[in-house]
């Protein structure tokens, strides 16, 4: 009998520490607000993305792994910046290009004129 009376008492006892644990004591909120596990993209938004800030890059994990469209938002922001940097080499190749072929073309001329 003093057995069943020990083990009521420490099961009241048990309740009595949940119910304070999830009630907080008398605050105003039982349990905190937790913050939304969403993904804050560290990606920088006032300069083009450089490797540091990829290899910086860290995902939030999810159920099955990370969030689909996390992944998919950075992936469209590194491509775009990609497909940016793409275009601007092809417009410096060119203009290269042009100042070779007008290079040979302006020496001929100064070679020809006696000035």
């Amino acid at each position: 009998m003093l057995m069943f009376l020990f083990l009521v008492v420490a099961l009241a006892v048990v309740v009595a520490a949940v119910t304070l644990a999830v009630v907080g004591g008398g605050e105003s909120t039982p349990l905190p607000e937790a913050a939304p596990e969403r993904f804050e993209d560290p990606l920088p938004p006032d300069r083009p993305v450089a490797r540091d800030d990829v290899e910086a890059l860290r995902f939030p994990l999810a159920v099955r792994g990370y969030r689909m469209a996390d992944v998919d938002d950075a992936l469209g922001r590194l491509g775009a910046e990609i497909a940016e940097r793409d275009a601007r080499i092809a417009d410096l190749e060119a203009a290269l290009a042009g100042a070779r072929a007008a290079g040979p073309a302006a020496d001929e001329r100064a070679e020809g004129d006696p000035r």
